[in-house]
């Protein structure tokens, strides 16, 4: 309850710093490398946090369209901000 919290306040950068200092061991067994979670922070941050909440139990089922909604959200979220820059360049 409290990473939601956190998440809807502060954004899933934040999430993913503060779970890693709270759990490495986690994302070290999850992961394997130092490079995926860091791609993750910078390029994909919600499918990022949605691999660490269902890989512990490996990827099965329900777990690919959990992890679909988080690629998606992320790909909406760089589409977003893509979009508003645009439309504030064409303001000014």
């Amino acid at each position: 309850m409290c990473l939601l919290i956190l998440l809807l306040v502060f954004g899933p950068r934040f999430v993913i710093v503060v779970w890693w200092l709270l759990a490495p061991l986690q994302w070290s067994v999850t992961f394997g490398t130092l490079l995926w979670p860091i791609l993750g922070f910078l390029l994909l941050p919600w499918t990022t946090l949605m691999y660490m909440l269902v890989a512990p139990g490996g990827v099965v089922g329900p777990d690919w369209i959990w992890l679909a909604i988080a690629v998606f959200a992320d790909l909406a979220s760089h589409a977003w901000g893509g979009a508003y820059r645009r439309r504030r360049n064409a303001v000014a």
